[in-house]
């Protein structure tokens, strides 16, 4: 083709331009049609644009967390408030709603016990780095809030100070109870602000917690936080420990380790029909309040339920129930205490290592003798022993609904680690370890004319307008009502011939005293025990069952440092339970009376 040129020998421009026109209206339209397909994808998404800018909108200006609603109430058997919820309060500022804040940090440093230096420069800071929100405070109490409160109220110059709340648990007796309720703190594994950690608050998390949901909190001062939904709040909870009860068994526990310099102790509170926990307490223990300035993780244990020892002679009761229950021995049966005997190769004897002659099966008891044990221990064998010690509990989890439950230890000829000697030791609470419900709740049997109820903390879980109570269960029959109430007898001629310090003017007391060596690794501390002793009342009808038990006091044994413990406790008792004395509870049996189920509360 010939191309056109100009008289100057160069292309025309203007037929160079009508040929380049199409590509560079193609080129238009299909930067118009992207345009146009965005615009439409643009309008069709209408959540996510929605949040993109009200996340612009709001950054920095709102918070989102996951939090739960109230949480359910514990009371004590009286309707006494144990546990309940408050909140912390904390105190921010908002820099560009304060128009002055030489005359705002006065006011708020006198409010807050903080100087006006610390509070300008917080502002300072905040406007610096353009911070929409700061905090000032935290926690600050209930009144600090409400002061700031009534100062905005009054003073504009505060319209960009916050007060924001959180929930907490309060604990308004203080220590009373700690390991018996637990505690609440955060979790960090589900995202929530608060959970319950051992005890009734570990054990009832799911019933206590409230509703789980995502809230949004406003740092904005003037704005409204929305209502919450309290149809989520926790069930309630009626324990059947009394408060009055804990509160004496907790002061005479402290006073105990005051005066014998015991490391520590447990003293438990029962009712034996029922199995209903009136009081437990432990030494040395914590401030579920103030849960997180406690540095030893083992004081926030129940050592009633967790921790294990060797029960010594308390063991005996249990030993002579399974003879009697097994027909190897009768009541009336007699033999020859030389005041040792040898088992397995390993010499027994009596705890002061004193022949008693001939002694009958009361005796055992009465005069606390390991050879008498051991003896009954052997006539059993270990097939009929240890499927005694399995009936009464040992070894195996009461099922008490507190978080943190042990089982003890029990050896047995299927255990590699068993011999012949240990049928001997374990038959008066040597080389067998139990926790101290445990140990409750076997000899609960003895006074429940055999019957062994399982022992419980909750008597009601309010759910809204419905009220579930618990009902008593029993954990079975270990012996018959018969072997009860024979042993039950050898119990109160151990407390009316030996025991004088258990003894308790008007009543007949069933009860046992109990002093353990402490094992370690290499063997048996020296000059150092586990002193205890249980006992019931009254002891043809009982209505509770006390048991105390100290670490390591001074004067070593249970008859002389935990018996007079328990007697302090009875004395009291039998006032609080309005307990009548055996001459009238009988005077007005003879009457037609019934004093069985005397009290009420």
């Amino acid at each position: 083709m010939t191309q056109v040129k100009t008289r100057y020998g160069q292309p025309d421009v203007q037929d160079s331009l009508k040929r380049r026109l199409p590509l560079v209206s193609g080129l238009m339209g299909l930067a118009a049609l992207y345009l146009l397909a965005q615009l439409v994808t643009f309008q069709y998404q209408p959540t996510a644009v929605t949040n993109y800018y009200n996340r612009l909108a709001t950054f920095n200006y709102v918070s989102q967390a996951r939090v739960t609603a109230g949480r359910g109430v514990i009371y004590d058997r009286e309707g006494q408030p144990l546990a309940n919820n408050t909140f912390d309060y904390e105190i921010g500022m908002s820099p560009n709603l304060i128009t002055d804040i030489t005359r705002v940090a006065p006011v708020l440093a006198d409010a807050l016990s903080l100087r006006e230096l610390e509070i300008k420069t917080v502002y300072d800071a905040a406007v610096a780095n353009n911070l929409p929100w700061v905090s000032l405070a935290k926690p600050v109490s209930p009144t600090v809030a409400e002061r700031i409160r009534e100062l905005k109220n009054s003073d504009q110059n505060l319209l960009g100070i916050t007060v924001d709340s959180q929930a907490r648990r309060l604990y308004p007796q203080g220590t009373l109870g700690a390991q018996v309720l637990g505690f609440v703190a955060g979790d960090a594994v589900r995202d929530l602000s608060l959970r319950g950690y051992n005890g009734i608050e570990g054990y009832y998390e799911n019933e206590l917690a409230g509703g789980v949901r995502d809230e949004t909190f406003s740092r904005i001062p003037f704005e409204l936080p929305e209502d919450r939904n309290l149809d989520d709040r926790g069930s309630d909870l009626v324990l059947t420990i009394d408060r009055d009860v804990q509160f004496l068994i907790e002061s005479e526990l402290q006073r105990a380790v005051t005066e014998t310099g015991a490391t520590g102790g447990t003293i438990i509170v029962m009712d034996p029909r029922t199995g209903d926990i009136l009081g437990m307490t432990s030494y040395p223990s914590f401030d579920p309040n103030t849960v997180y300035a406690v540095n030893d993780p083992n004081l926030l244990r129940n050592p009633a339920i967790s921790d294990a020892y060797e029960p010594g002679s308390v063991m005996k009761l249990v030993t002579m129930a399974a003879g009697l229950e097994k027909g190897v021995i009768l009541p009336t049966d007699t033999y020859v205490d030389n005041g040792v005997i040898e088992v397995g190769g390993v010499m027994i004897p009596n705890s002061d290592r004193a022949a008693r002659g001939v002694v009958d099966m009361t005796q055992i008891i009465v005069q606390s003798l390991n050879v008498g044990a051991t003896n009954i221990s052997l006539k059993l064998g270990p097939s009929n022993f240890y499927e005694m010690i399995d009936l009464f509990g040992f070894g195996r989890s009461t099922g008490v609904d507190l978080e943190g439950e042990a089982i003890g230890t029990v050896l047995t000829p299927y255990d590699a680690d068993w011999s012949e000697s240990n049928l001997a030791t374990n038959s008066f609470g040597q080389g067998i370890s139990v926790t101290p419900l445990q140990m409750v709740t076997a000899v609960s049997a003895i006074a429940n004319d055999g019957l062994m109820m399982q022992p419980h903390i909750v008597q009601q879980v309010i759910d809204g307008n419905e009220v579930y109570p618990s009902v008593p269960s029993a954990l079975g029959r270990p012996i018959s009502a018969e072997t009860a109430n024979i042993v039950t007898e050898m119990m109160v001629q151990a407390v009316e011939q030996n025991l004088t310090e258990a003894q308790l003017p008007g009543y007949r007391v069933a009860g046992k005293s109990g002093t353990a060596e402490i094992p370690t690794p290499l063997g048996y501390e020296r000059d150092a025990s586990i002193a205890s002793f249980i006992g019931f009342l009254p002891a043809d009808a009982p209505q509770v069952i006390i048991f105390v038990k100290l670490d390591r006091p001074n004067g070593y044994w249970g008859s002389l440092v935990a018996a007079p413990v328990f007697r302090r406790i009875a004395e009291r008792l039998v006032i609080l339970m309005e307990l009548p004395s055996d001459n009238i509870r009988q005077a007005l049996a003879a009457e037609g009376g019934n004093l069985n189920n005397a009290w009420s509360r």
